[in-house]
């Protein structure tokens, strides 16, 4: 039964590197796990598992204690091995909307062989660095399922061990296949050169994109969908913590509604409330949905 159950189609995949982390803010020094499928395979295992949730990484022999706590959290998760663990060093200031950062070793990209067992109604890339996923493995993907992108990875490349913002080279090949594209207000102005999220949404819409997500940290986000613009307000936390994974978490919130046949401004919400619960504390959203709804009010 167990073999049957793995092959059957996931509402939600997420493809990605978990990563090695080390994150300085003006209080502390903090290593832990991180990346865009770590702060998303946490996230989901706190909800009530309404979607069929599969988790794809690829690790260094390292990390791999991280992947088998998410496995006791009965994630499913499908592991290639890689011959580095990403290591990210994130510093903050005073200011949690910014921050630096350096890329202290790489793992190796996902290929297209790796993708071909993968069946999912959505796959959401979990993009870190530039050449995490070629254009054609994304077409590939694009043939079985939607495809939910985040921007940032596609927009930093290390030079030594420095994180420097690039233009998306494999733009408008990539945004063809994508359904569902978030991004925040600096990776809007590179992708676009326009300091508007309205211009800016209306010309990835152009490009194909058919749900454009804009987060600007504590200002709100803004979701561009079907010739329509929903604002979604930010929550105020109690304190501010931790931002990091902050961005993973919203998408993890609002694939988790829309999969559910909610609409943009319910999924949204739901998304902005569980970013503040997981800015209370360092490390992944550990909440649960009852908090959520207290937060929406």
């Amino acid at each position: 039964m167990h073999s049957y159950l793995n092959k059957m189609m996931k509402d939600l995949c997420c493809i990605g590197h978990i990563t090695r982390d080390k994150i300085i803010t003006p209080q502390s020094e903090v290593y832990m796990a991180g990346g865009t499928s770590f702060y998303m395979s946490r996230g989901m295992s706190q909800l009530p598992h309404n979607v069929n949730y599969e988790l794809v990484t690829k690790v260094g022999q390292g990390q791999m204690p991280e992947v088998e706590k998410l496995r006791q959290r009965d994630i499913e998760v499908r592991c290639f091995e890689s011959r580095h663990t990403v290591y990210f060093e994130n510093r903050y200031g005073i200011d949690t909307n910014a921050r630096t950062q350096r890329v202290l070793a790489k793992a190796d990209p996902f290929t297209l062989d790796e993708m071909r067992p993968l069946e999912a109604k959505v796959f959401h890339l979990g993009t870190l660095l530039s050449d995490d996923f070629a254009p054609e493995v994304v077409k590939h993907l694009s043939t079985k399922g939607k495809i939910s992108i985040d921007a940032q990875g596609y927009l930093r490349e290390v030079v030594g061990e420095q994180v420097h913002a690039i233009d998306w080279k494999d733009k408008e090949a990539v945004l063809a296949y994508t359904d569902i594209l978030k991004l925040n207000e600096h990776e809007m102005r590179v992708i676009t050169n326009s300091d508007d999220p309205r211009t800016v949404a209306r010309q990835l819409a152009d490009l194909g994109v058919r749900e454009v997500v804009i987060t600007f940290g504590d200002y709100g986000s803004l979701i561009y969908a079907d010739n329509k613009f929903f604002e979604i307000p930010a929550y105020t936390p109690k304190k501010v913590v931790d931002a990091t994974g902050c961005g993973d978490t919203y998408s993890t919130g609002y694939l988790y509604c829309r999969l559910q046949g909610m609409g943009y401004e319910e999924s949204g919400k739901f998304a902005a409330a569980m970013c503040t619960l997981k800015l209370e504390h360092s490390g992944p959203f550990d909440n649960n949905i009852s908090d959520i709804k207290h937060i929406i009010g």
